[in-house]
């Protein structure tokens, strides 16, 4: 059963974003990896700590992550970010 995937604002910005760059493929391969497993790997994922507490992080390249969380509960995974973190 796939996992549903639900985007904060922020999240529908960076896909304009993503949109726009060669970074689409990737990122669709990332998202289609959140929908089956959101803790399957490879590719690699990060638990992050700080402010996103409790968020995971997978690389969509060197300077751009997918940030996200994942509720169990609700079978659910919401992408809080698509870009760069650092700006």
């Amino acid at each position: 059963m796939n996992w549903a995937v639900v985007y904060t604002k922020q999240a529908q910005k960076d896909a304009k974003k993503i949109a726009s760059s060669n970074l689409k493929s990737q990122t669709q391969k990332l998202l289609e990896v959140l929908a089956k497993n959101p803790f399957q790997t490879p590719p690699p994922y990060e638990k992050l700590v700080g402010d996103l507490d409790g968020a995971y992080s997978r690389r969509i390249n060197i300077q751009h992550r997918l940030v996200y969380q994942v509720y169990e509960a609700e079978h659910a995974v919401k992408v809080l970010r698509m870009w760069t973190h650092y700006e």
